[in-house]
């Protein structure tokens, strides 16, 4: 129910601009469907919260806790499948959205843009950039991502005090997926000597070192959120490489593997929330656990803000939620009633 709605409310933030376009009944329908993912991955946590905490309160309702717990049954060997299963759910959850929500999303994302005429390309012009901690320098006059191809490539290759070495002249460089580096066509180097550049023989360990990937020289931006980890670790580590910040980048990116674990803290707040009152169980309960899961996304936002402008390191950014919602799950499970 809450993917449908989140679905729906991306409908009806582009309906009048469909309408505008003249789309298809079939091409939104098609948007929707490759949205659901994502709505799914936003929702799952939220709907196994809502389910523990229904399937105890009614059971504390109707007083079959009591009697589960006088016939010497413990709290938590009794909700230890929903603790397994949580786990389960955080690897499956980590998984789906690598494999699944992040191609969908792209899709959606063009296939949205091609019906509402918006012209994207990741092609480039006058591309910069450095790597190798600015030991070696790209400067191509033009990227073509079809074919993923630099031209007019010049690469300044520099030691670590900075100081030239040589540079490098291809009228084109094409990736080989192969070797995962740059491939240069008709190559010619230049080498410094003590006066000048001076044509020279083509240095094989200068070429080894034109590794960064072909993801860096797209015109857009690289938004971690909407990329694997795969592409996402690449990126960060350009930045690095370049000298460039890359805190919020890497935040986002360990926020990749912790948010996952939503699901075993919703499921521990879930068991220690539930059942602390003898009436109105079922709206307290969910009343508690809504407020608690809603502090930990607040939390969340306010920790990847701090990661972003450097307050805090990007793995307490994306992690210190998880760590302190847990403490806090632990503790609400040591004096629950049993």
């Amino acid at each position: 129910m809450v993917a449908l709605i989140l679905n729906l409310i991306d409908l009806f933030m582009n309906i009048t601009r469909y309408i505008e376009c003249n789309a298809s009944l079939a091409s939104v329908l098609k948007v929707m469907l490759l949205y659901a993912p994502k709505t799914i991955w936003y929702a799952a946590p939220i709907g196994f919260l809502f389910t523990v905490t229904y399937v105890l309160s009614d059971l504390y309702a109707h007083n079959e806790m009591e009697a589960l717990f006088a016939s010497g049954i413990s709290l938590i060997r009794f909700v230890l499948p929903v603790f397994i299963f949580s786990i389960i759910c955080c690897f499956s959850m980590f998984f789906f959205e690598d494999r699944v929500v992040v191609p969908t999303l792209e899709q959606k994302t063009k296939l949205q843009n091609s019906i509402l005429n918006k012209q994207e390309t990741n092609n480039n012009h006058n591309v910069v950039v450095q790597s190798r901690g600015s030991q070696v320098i790209y400067k191509a006059s033009y990227y073509k991502d079809e074919e993923k191809k630099l031209e007019d490539l010049y690469v300044i290759i520099r030691n670590e005090e900075k100081d030239l070495l040589a540079i490098i002249y291809a009228p084109q460089a094409y990736w080989n997926m192969e070797q995962n580096n740059w491939s240069l066509v008709n190559i010619t180097q230049y080498t410094r000597t003590e006066d000048s550049l001076e044509v020279s023989p083509v240095n094989q360990e200068y070429l080894s070192m034109l590794d960064e990937s072909y993801e860096i020289f797209k015109s857009s931006s690289v938004n971690i959120d909407t990329v694997s980890t795969k592409e996402a670790k690449i990126y960060i580590e350009h930045l690095k490489k370049s000298g460039l910040p890359y805190y919020e980048a890497q935040s986002v990116y360990y926020k990749k593997f912790a948010f996952p674990l939503i699901f075993l803290i919703a499921g521990m707040l879930a068991v220690g929330l539930t059942g602390r009152t003898k009436k109105n169980v079922l709206l307290i309960s969910l009343s508690l656990s809504i407020v608690a899961i809603v502090l930990y996304y607040v939390f969340q936002m306010a920790t990847m803000v701090m990661a972003k402008t450097q307050y805090i390191s990007p793995f307490m950014g994306a992690w210190s939620p998880d760590i302190l919602f847990f403490i806090i799950a632990c503790v609400l499970l040591k004096y629950q009633r049993t």
